[in-house]
């Protein structure tokens, strides 16, 4: 059988011959398979993000107990209403105009955060902290709830409840359109 020679050494006398050698191949069928199923068995066997929830302790409705009085200026008072709407004021209900504020570090925790420090400041004693009233209206959704009380966290408010919200206060923020 007739070879072309096109290696171009020269002349074609004293060259060495040389054999021809096969490519080597690799049949890869079985690693896919086996990669495949290495995937599968870890997709399946791992735990994805676990739901994480906040422990929340709410009095028994059964007990009736007597409830200590709290001085007006240590309250404030938190109304939730739609939108992502809030509307606060400290004191007695009905003596001050509520304010209507956002959630985020310019909003509703600026405030907590300098209404703490004025109580702290003003109050006396062992109860020179103060004491917010969270209201959610009908017309609040959860993540209002949770990020008020995230608020709340952040601003290092010691005590905090979860009050039913009254059709005198529902009134009052249809008025101010948050309902």
């Amino acid at each position: 059988m007739a070879e072309l020679d096109t290696s171009g050494k020269g002349g074609g006398k004293g060259g060495k011959v040389r054999s021809k050698k096969a490519s080597t191949r690799v049949d890869l069928t079985a690693m896919v398979d086996l990669a495949f199923l290495l995937i599968t068995f870890f997709i399946m066997t791992t735990t994805l993000a676990k739901p994480k929830a906040m422990d929340m302790f709410m009095p028994d409705k059964s007990k009736k107990d007597v409830q200590l009085p709290v001085p007006e200026t240590r309250t404030m008072t938190v109304w939730l209403g739609a939108n992502d709407k809030i509307e606060w004021f400290v004191g007695a209900p009905g003596k001050s105009q509520p304010t209507i504020d956002n959630f985020g570090k310019n909003g509703i925790r600026k405030t907590l955060i300098e209404q703490n420090k004025k109580i702290e400041e003003t109050h006396q004693g062992p109860d020179n902290y103060m004491i917010v009233v969270m209201k959610p209206s009908d017309h609040a959704t959860y993540k209002d709830f949770v990020n008020m009380i995230d608020e709340i966290n952040i601003a290092g408010i010691k005590s905090y409840a979860v009050v039913d919200i009254t059709p005198a206060e529902v009134a009052q923020l249809k008025k101010d359109g948050n309902y």
